[in-house]
């Protein structure tokens, strides 16, 4: 179904109906590989392209490789919460159209880790980046031990892991960002890194982290990040911000609200962590993204590679392609010759 014909549909029933399209096998393929030019590296991960499906489109671990042949370079597959769990009450999604928006409360709804493990171990000789989104469930007594319960199950089988602990919609979450609470997580998660990692390889540990940090936040997430050997952060989740532009119906819904509102929001965070790390960790940008000169603004300004996601609801699957061609072709007007070479190319 045209992704036209879907915005006529209830959000929440409209992404159901992608992912079974994505699953049944329909919709446009294009090789990931097709632009030399856009081949780099995250974290010592080989990207085809340096634009990925953000984690929240395949929360259950359903469609990684059908996604994959959309084009991407990688795919996070999840939120993941230990045990499975409904989520927040419906409704919980909302098109903001005028906006190019979306606002969802959905509170990391998934079928648990159990089913998920099983898929991801079902494609782990397939090719493909294919990362898993860890969180904590709403209810639990050890949150900190959600993520490390994650992480090690998802380690033999994911490309890499990345512990999310910045989405507005599970009560508290975001106070792992803190910075006492935040040493606690990473402290956990280094010690259970060890035994993984002699029992089967090394994986990067990427965090995510909300664009509504100010500059005291962002300056001790980069040194803990440092100081705890995270690979990467993710930036940024979902805002609680509403921008004074805003005009569409349901923007004033409780919830995280991305698209391109967030563009300029999260865009800001992530020049505030490319200026606070200076290179010593690699970027992922994320939110607003919906053509190629949004990701190359994101690349310039200090990501090393960019996930997307609203975009595709309004856009459709065959977006990744035309944001890849256009992506390719902004390099070479600009004279360069690798992704790798234009990151942080606004920070000099």
């Amino acid at each position: 179904m045209a992704a036209g014909a879907l915005r006529l549909i209830d959000p929440e029933r409209a992404h159901a109906m992608a992912v079974w399209a994505l699953r049944a096998g329909l919709g446009p393929r294009t090789r990931a590989d097709r632009w030399p030019r856009l081949r780099t590296t995250l974290a010592g991960l080989d990207l085809a392209n340096p634009i990925g499906l953000a984690a929240g489109f395949d929360k259950n671990c359903e469609v990684p490789d059908a996604a994959l042949a959309t084009g991407f370079g990688f795919v996070e597959c999840g939120t993941v919460t230990p045990l499975a769990q409904p989520g927040n009450p419906r409704p919980r999604l909302f098109r903001l159209a005028q906006d190019r928006g979306v606002i969802n409360r959905l509170g990391f709804n998934n079928r648990g880790l159990d089913s998920f493990i099983d898929r991801l171990a079902g494609r782990a000789h397939r090719s493909g980046v294919v990362g898993a989104n860890v969180g904590a469930n709403k209810e639990s007594a050890d949150r900190i031990g959600d993520y490390v319960r994650g992480m090690g199950r998802a380690w033999k089988y994911a490309a890499y892991i990345t512990a999310n602990i910045s989405s507005p919609n599970t009560p508290g979450l975001r106070g792992l960002q803190e910075r006492g609470a935040l040493e606690d997580l990473l402290g956990r998660l280094r010690e259970a890194r060890a035994p993984l990692t002699a029992a089967h390889g090394r994986r990067p540990l990427f965090l995510k982290v909300a664009p509504d940090l100010d500059d005291i936040a962002v300056r001790d997430i980069a040194e803990l990040a440092l100081e705890y050997e995270l690979d990467a952060l993710i930036v940024s989740n979902t805002t609680l911000q509403r921008p004074p532009q805003l005009t569409s119906d349901h923007s004033d819904e409780q919830g995280g609200l991305s698209g391109q509102p967030l563009f300029q929001i999260s865009t800001h965070t992530l020049r505030a962590f490319a200026q606070a790390l200076q290179g010593r960790l690699p970027l992922v940008g994320v939110g607003g993204i919906a053509s190629g000169s949004d990701a190359l603004v994101k690349i310039k300004a200090g990501a090393s590679a960019v996930q997307v996601y609203s975009a595709l609801a309004y856009e459709g699957p065959g977006l990744v392609a035309r944001m890849l061609h256009d992506l390719d072709g902004l390099l070479a007007a600009e004279g360069f010759d690798a992704v790798a070479q234009a990151v942080g190319a606004d920070q000099s």
